[in-house]
């Protein structure tokens, strides 16, 4: 059986968003953005500068300050090329020091996979790129992930930037570097840890994400707010309609906020062997709903929120949180405009469910472990010691009108 072992972050009292939300070694403050530390060990820090509107001269010394050769491949997709990719690639071409080369890939979670992931590949041996070329992931989840794990495997490792331009990529995905692709039999399946030079997050180019992805990306904000920072969640109910609105001052301290909760954990567990799986919480499910729909049927967040709402519902049934919780949780993810449970036309079921959840990657040694809330609001436990019956009952609740479910 696997042990039982609970993570919650120290309380500290709310802070407003003019201050510093977490201890002065992990953030800063410039005139003009924030600097979130990812503190790791053998010298391998690096910065997430959180700003609004750059300047093309300032974007450009941030990011240059980062590239180490000469050579840089600056990788987007096709929905975000129209966009940002001629801004990017002006900025990093300033000076005139670089060569900058671009490729723009197929957008969709269903375009996440090992084919087109070595599209990047086909590029770089194409350019005769060297170990000392820089990638650039300019986009969603989708590109960070893929571009990260090309940058791994290339030459067996070049350097690579996450430049984020999704609420889901940067509050979650760009930082941590765990890149990958999907398996037909699993998400995120095929894949490596490799940490970026930096993130760069610029918040106006969420001015064009449709409603839907900013949602989505409100999903991962309101887990860390469930599984260690109650004072943040607080903050996001009363602050809910100021994220879905786009209040600049709101998203910039919902993201730096994020993303110091995101260093914490990274700092303490780079590999995911114990506090950083607390990160999936909603996911053990969410991954499954992902694939069992078929990828891109629903966005990763969406997913996570139902995901979210039945390890909740499971960990009410189980006695471990309040009921009072639970009807915050469903309440914070509705109010987000986030799914709470499945359509009546979902291909899921039982059956499904567990066959998906028995391949997730924090199954060890043949044992499902799960990421449940227990305790007080802030804090989980990563275990394989729950009571499998609420576990069945919770997903027999959640199915119970889909298609899916057999005659």
């Amino acid at each position: 059986a696997g042990s039982i072992a609970g993570f919650a972050a120290p309380s500290s009292r709310f802070l407003p968003s003019s201050s510093r939300v977490m201890s002065s070694e992990l953030s800063s403050t410039s005139d003009d953005y924030d600097i979130v530390k990812v503190d790791l060990s053998d010298g391998r820090d690096y910065p997430i500068y959180i700003g609004a509107g750059y300047s093309d001269e300032e974007a450009s010394k941030l990011l240059q300050s980062h590239v180490k050769g000469s050579k840089v491949l600056i990788v987007t997709n096709d929905r975000i090329s129209p966009i940002f990719l001629e801004k990017y690639e002006n900025i990093l071409k300033a000076g005139g020091n670089l060569e900058v080369h671009t490729l723009v890939l197929p957008d969709g979670e269903q375009k996440k996979t090992i084919e087109v992931m070595g599209l990047v590949l086909d590029k770089a041996l194409e350019l005769a790129l060297d170990r000392k070329a820089t990638f650039v992931a300019l986009g969603g989840g989708v590109i960070g992930d893929m571009v990260g794990f090309a940058a791994a495997i290339y030459q067996r490792g070049v350097n690579f930037i996450q430049v984020p331009t999704t609420v889901m990529a940067m509050v979650d995905s760009s930082v941590g570097g765990k890149t990958g692709v999907n398996h037909s039999l699993g998400k995120n399946m095929v894949g490596a840890f490799h940490q970026p030079e930096c993130v760069f997050i610029d918040t106006e180019t969420l001015e064009t994400l449709p409603d839907r992805e900013l949602q989505s990306g409100i999903s991962e904000i309101v887990k860390y707010g469930l599984i260690r920072d109650d004072e943040f969640f607080e903050w996001q109910e009363a602050n809910m309609h100021k994220m879905l609105v786009r209040d600049p001052e709101t998203m910039r301290f919902a993201i730096k906020r994020s993303c110091e909760n995101k260093a914490a954990v990274v700092k303490d567990d780079e590999k995911e062997a114990g506090v950083r799986a607390t990160l999936n919480l909603g996911h053990t499910f969410g991954h499954a709903i992902e694939n069992g729909s078929g990828y891109g049927t629903w966005l990763h967040g969406e997913a996570v929120s139902i995901g979210t709402a039945m390890a909740a519902t499971m960990s009410g049934k189980m006695g471990w949180i309040d009921e009072s919780l639970v009807k915050r949780i469903y309440d914070i993810l509705i109010k987000a405009n986030l799914p709470v449970e499945l359509p009546v036309d979902s291909p899921m079921n039982r059956e499904l469910f567990l066959k998906l959840m028995s391949v997730d990657k924090k199954v060890a040694n043949g044992q499902l472990r799960l990421i449940l809330l227990k305790g007080d609001l802030g804090n989980c436990v990563f275990t394989g010691e729950f009571d499998e019956k609420a576990m069945v009952e919770t997903i027999d609740e959640f199915v119970a009108e889909c298609a899916g479910q057999p005659v």
